[in-house]
């Protein structure tokens, strides 16, 4: 191997027998040896460099191999530069890998907690009584008595009980965590119980990118009904009904519901619910979107995945299927 340092000129000649002898040695890890010989994982990336201190600043000899264009920066660094290259190993700073910001989950937790503490201890709740009433009457648990529920009521119940299916099919499998062992399923499965509250803590912990999925886990269930065509246009025309019947009820109904909202504990947690789950749905789209490398393509659906449930709805019918889609599929375990 051929070495060229960018070396200045050389300094007068100096009579180096007037300095004080001394037992030091370079160290054997830095000395070049053949090229099949080990070294040890630490040194791998720096032995074609051959380091030299002089005044606080650091002088490398390249090989012939590494050839520099005009257009590269030069290279000499700091003695703080070199010193954090050698602390990461060689690996250029990266540490083998990309940290973490926990910024985002932190501030994500700090709102959940704020939510459910206003959910426990701060919602109005001037109607207790008649929150169960209402709860026995959406869950068909009460006879026919004569009282008609408000419309824009059962509206919300009912696309409440869609939402989360809307999330499965956005969550599952684009939005898995291969960094981190704890499953997307649980936090969907209790959001048809919960809602939102139960799936922003998924939010905070999710670790991106998704892994990848196997060609026979798409014939398997739940990703063969997840997948499904037909289940998104079943959950579309669903959706697309009830707001039809919620939106053509009368302002009296509408001024109804708000006197509702501001004193029933149950219908306010709903709403709030209902306006979380609109509110995280268009990030949420935009993620399957880019695992699915439709981002260019479907792009124009990103606006409208603003409009609650009707636009999240709308791209899982269009949205390409995985199958199709040009993203990470493993091999199945039968065909490796």
């Amino acid at each position: 191997m051929i070495l060229s340092c960018n070396f200045s000129p050389l300094p007068p000649k100096v009579n180096y027998s007037s300095f004080p002898r001394t037992s030091f040695s370079p160290p054997k890890s830095l000395v070049f040896s053949s090229a099949g010989s080990n070294h040890s994982p630490r040194f791998s990336k720096i032995l074609p460099f051959l380091i030299n201190r002089k005044k606080g600043h650091l002088q490398i000899c390249r090989s012939s191999f590494n050839t520099q264009s005009p257009q590269d920066p030069p290279l000499v660094s700091s003695s703080s530069e070199e010193n954090d290259l050698l602390a990461d190993g060689g690996n250029g700073g990266d540490g083998g890998g990309e940290e973490r910001d926990w910024t985002t989950s932190f501030l994500l937790f700090a709102f959940w907690a704020g939510l459910m503490y206003y959910v426990f201890f701060l919602a109005p709740d001037q109607t207790p009584v008649t929150d169960v009433y209402f709860l026995k009457k959406l869950l068909n648990l009460k006879g026919d008595d004569g009282f008609e529920m408000n419309p824009v009521l059962v509206a919300e119940w009912y696309i409440m009980g869609l939402w989360p299916l809307v999330y499965s099919m956005l969550l599952l499998p684009t939005a898995r965590s291969s960094k981190s062992k704890i499953p997307v399923w649980p936090f969907v499965t209790l959001s048809f119980f919960g809602g939102a509250y139960a799936l922003i803590p998924y939010f905070v912990l999710w670790k991106p990118p998704a892994p990848p999925v196997e060609e026979s886990e798409l014939r398997r269930w739940p990703l063969n009904f997840l997948e499904s065509k037909l289940t998104a246009a079943i959950t579309m025309a669903a959706g697309v009904a009830i707001m039809v019947y919620a939106f053509s009820s009368g302002g009296d109904l509408w001024k109804e519901f708000y006197q509702y909202f501001k004193g029933s504990k149950f219908i306010h947690i709903m709403t709030i619910d209902f306006g979380l789950l609109s509110t995280f749905a268009p990030f949420w789209v935009y993620n399957d979107m880019t695992a699915r490398k439709w981002d260019g393509k479907g792009s124009w659906l990103l606006p409208l995945s603003l409009i609650p449930f009707l636009g999240p709805a709308l791209y899982l019918l269009l949205r390409p299927s995985l199958s199709a889609a040009p993203i990470a599929l493993a091999p199945s375990s039968d065909e490796a």
